[in-house]
C-alpha cells in the first residue's frame, strides 16, 4: 500500500525501511510535517504515517480523505494531535503505536531526574572549561525522599519501581489503578495529598482535555516547596508560564522536561543558526535548575524498532482487510 511517511528523519526511513522488507508497502517519505499546506505530498496514498507533532485536524483530515487517504498511523502511543471525530465522520481509520518498550521513557525520566538534582550538565559545562569548582552544584540525595508518580500506568510503574529500588517513598495517583505500581510499592493517594509530599514529581499521563494544565500556578501553589518536577509525557500537561513564575519564587526548585506544549514549531529541527521567536522557552533554557530535551525519551533501538514494526503490521493488516488491534476512536 503506497503511504505517505511525514515527519520522517533518517532514523525513521532506515528502521521503516527494513520493518517493510517482508511487507512490500510503497513507502514515500516526507520531512515536512503533516499540515494543510503539506497535504497534498499525500495525494495518491491511501495510508499516511504521522508523528506527535503532526497537525491531524479536521481541515487535514478533509484534504486527506479528498485524496483517498483511508488510514492514518501514527508513529506515537499517544493521539491527541488527531481529531479522532472529524476522522470517523470521514471514514478514516486511526491506528496507534498502543505498547513499546516502555523502559525507555521510565529510564530517561530517572536520568532527567539525576541530571537536574545534581547539576549534572552544567558540571560538565564547567570541566569543558577547565572550571572543576563545586559552587552551585549541591544536590540532595534521593534516597529517603517522597516521589510522586502522576500516571501509573506500564511507564509510571516502571519509573515508580526504580524510584523504589533508590530508597524512595513512593506515592501514585490514577484515576485506573495499576496493580504492578502497588506490587512494587506504591501507594495511591489524591493529586493534592501527593503534591503536598513529594519531593519531586514526575509526569506520566495521556494528554487529555481533563489532565491539560494538571500542573498549573494553583496546583503548583499546593505543592512541596522545591519540589522537582520532571515531564516526559505531553507538554501540555504543565502551564509553563505558570512553572516559571514558581521556578522565580523558589516554589518549583527544579523542571526537568522533554515535552513542551509549544513543542511542534521547535523540536526534530535544527535551530542553532536560526533566531528562536518562542520567548517562552527561551527563558525556561536561562533557569540554571532547568534541563529541556527535545523529546527524545522514547529514542532507543528497542522503542524504535518496535514501533516501526507495529506501525508496518498496523499498515499490512488494514491492507488485507484484517482487524486492527491497535485502532483508537473517539469517546
Amino acid at each position: 500500500m503506497k503511504t505517505a511517511v511525514f515527519s520522517a528523519r533518517r532514523y525513521d526511513q532506515a528502521l521503516l525501511a527494513q520493518a517493510n522488507r517482508g511487507a512490500g508497502h510503497e513507502l514515500v517519505f516526507i520531512a515536512d510535517r503533516l499540515t494543510a499546506d503539506t497535504v497534498p505530498l499525500a495525494a495518491g496514498c491511501p495510508a499516511v504515517s504521522v508523528f506527535v507533532n503532526d497537525q491531524v485536524d479536521a481541515a487535514v483530515l478533509r484534504g486527506l480523505a479528498a485524496q483517498g487517504t483511508r488510514l492514518v498511523a501514527t508513529r506515537s502511543t499517544g493521539f491527541n494531535h488527531i481529531d479522532l471525530a472529524a476522522a470517523q465522520a470521514l471514514g478514516i481509520a486511526v491506528v496507534r503505536v498502543a505498547d513499546y518498550s516502555p523502559h525507555s521513557v521510565a529510564e530517561f525520566a530517572v536520568g532527567l531526574l539525576l541530571a537536574v538534582n545534581r547539576k549534572i550538565a552544567r558540571a560538565s559545562m564547567r570541566t569543558r572549561d577547565g572550571n572543576f569548582e563545586l559552587d552551585g552544584l549541591m544536590g540532595f540525595d534521593l534516597h529517603g525522599k517522597t516521589v510522586g508518580v502522576v500516571g501509573t500506568g506500564k511507564i509510571g510503574a516502571i519509573f515508580g519501581r526504580i524510584m523504589a529500588g533508590f530508597g524512595c517513598t513512593v506515592l501514585g495517583h490514577d484515576p485506573c489503578p495499576n496493580p504492578d505500581f502497588a506490587q512494587a510499592g506504591g501507594r495511591y493517594v489524591a493529586l493534592p495529598e501527593l503534591l503536598v509530599s513529594a519531593d519531586v514529581v514526575s509526569l506520566h499521563c495521556p494528554l487529555t482535555e481533563a489532565t491539560r494544565h494538571l500542573v498549573n500556578a494553583q496546583t503548583l501553589a499546593g505543592a512541596k516547596r522545591g519540589a522537582l518536577l520532571v515531564n516526559t509525557s505531553r507538554g501540555g500537561l504543565v502551564d509553563t508560564e505558570a512553572a516559571i513564575a514558581a521556578l522565580k519564587t523558589g516554589q518549583l526548585g527544579g523542571l526537568a522536561i522533554d515535552v513542551y506544549e509549544q513543542e511542534a514549531s521547535l523540536f526534530f529541527q535544527d535551530l542553532s543558526s536560526t533566531v528562536i521567536t518562542d520567548d517562552v522557552i527561551q527563558r525556561l533554557v536561562s533557569f540554571p535548575n532547568v534541563i529541556v530535551t527535545g523529546h527524545q525519551a522514547f529514542f532507543t533501538q528497542e522503542a524504535i524498532g518496535q514501533i516501526m514494526q507495529t506501525t508496518i503490521d498496523s499498515i499490512t493488516a488494514f491492507e488485507r482487510g484484517g482487524a486492527l488491534v491497535n485502532r483508537v476512536q473517539p469517546g
